[in-house]
């Protein structure tokens, strides 16, 4: 039984583990990019404070929304599919370093990491609702389209690529 569980939660457990280390969490001794960074402006002999703050505005963006980010990734994976949720938790990785590292610039550069964030979000909350309506009709209507609907997600998840 247990072999099971891990098996349907897997890819879910490690771009949750990948998004720790993104955000710089100290486990053990890691400590990686966006707390990295943020430190590195404080401490810099050379550290101005627009690029302290444009560095830590970028990092408290971040945070806004990473409590979303692993709602919407989790109750996606659990209730639909987990591949299709994964591969979207990972480009929303991705575009979060870009719209990290686009916001070290000028404030312009970060807004296509910005709103391609905010469609895989929109994604897999669309992916919870699709599954948690599936479970309803199956349970009071008796009718499951879990196996066509996740034939369908894991073929929209591809789109997430295009810009």
């Amino acid at each position: 039984m247990e072999v099971v569980v891990v098996e349907n939660i897997y890819l879910l457990v490690i771009i949750t583990l990948l998004s720790v280390l993104q955000n710089g969490e100290e486990s053990g001794a890691v400590e990686v990019f966006f707390a990295l960074k943020v430190e590195k402006e404080c401490n810099g002999p050379n550290s101005k404070a627009g690029a302290f703050e444009r560095v830590s505005c970028a990092n408290r963006n971040c945070m806004d929304t990473y409590p979303t980010f692993l709602a919407v990734m989790w109750c996606a994976g659990l209730c639909l599919s987990q591949a299709p949720a994964a591969f979207a938790g990972i480009i929303y990785l991705v575009v979060r370093q870009k719209y990290f590292v686009g916001y070290m610039g000028q404030t312009s550069q970060s807004t296509p990491g910005y709103l391609f964030g905010k469609r895989i979000l929109c994604f897999l909350l669309l992916m919870c609702v699709v599954g948690i309506s599936n479970y309803l009709l199956l349970r009071y209507l008796s009718s499951d389209f879990k196996e066509h609907v996740e034939t369908i997600t894991s073929a929209a998840s591809a789109l997430l690529l295009i810009p």
